[in-house]
């Protein structure tokens, strides 16, 4: 049984239990790349909004609820079956912040009193925050790889500059850019697992840190 576990792949978890003398394998699916992908994908289309390529529409509030949202709070319950502390913070964390995103985006719109509705400098504040939850765990990623690193290091750039359009009127194109690549390379994190796992060698590399 040990030397089966070394034959693993990297992607999946092996878990043994003995219930007398039987020995049961249960080995289960990355839920990462479902993680990545649906942070990634989100993230490109709504930062080509704010590049104006497009206005905002229900197509990005549909990905923000299910694939941003549902889709990321799904793999951290996942990662959180692998004992995985790491990504059930992570994913969980930015599923419900597509959620928030939405309900911001759509709660004036449901007849709230005008006092109610959110500022600028309370959206700064908003956005600054989760920053600064990301640029903690951008120092995780530091013992995980190097693609993880670009994902986390180039969001914290992303909600900093976003809080900057907020408070000083810093462009929108500026932060439609590095989102753009943020989300790619959260896309490019998520590939790279699910090819290399399919071809059971390093297709397309993540640069894992030697611990």
């Amino acid at each position: 049984m040990a030397d089966n576990a070394k034959q693993v792949s990297p992607g999946l978890l092996e878990r043994r239990r003995v219930e007398g003398e039987v020995t049961v394998s249960e080995i289960l699916a990355n839920p990462a790349p479902l993680g990545l992908m649906g942070f990634g994908m989100t993230t490109v289309l709504l930062n080509l909004r704010n590049a104006g390529v497009f206005e905002l529409d229900t197509m990005i509030l549909a990905m923000g609820i299910f694939y941003g949202g549902i889709a990321q709070i799904i793999a951290g319950l996942l990662e959180y079956r692998k004992g995985n502390t790491f990504g059930t913070t992570a994913f969980t964390s930015y599923g419900l912040f597509w959620l928030s995103l939405v309900a911001l985006i759509l709660m004036p719109k449901m007849g709230l009193p005008k006092e109610m509705m959110y500022s600028k400098t309370s959206f700064g504040f908003y956005l600054f925050m989760w920053g600064l939850f990301t640029g903690y765990m951008f120092i995780g990623t530091l013992k995980l790889n190097r693609a993880l690193q670009v994902v986390f290091l180039s969001l914290t750039i992303l909600f900093w500059l976003l809080a900057c359009e907020n408070w000083f009127g810093l462009p929108a194109v500026i932060c439609g850019v590095e989102g753009i690549f943020c989300g790619f390379s959260a896309i490019y994190a998520a590939m790279a697992q699910i090819l290399n796992e399919c071809y059971g060698k390093t297709v397309l590399p993540l640069g894992f840190v030697k611990k």
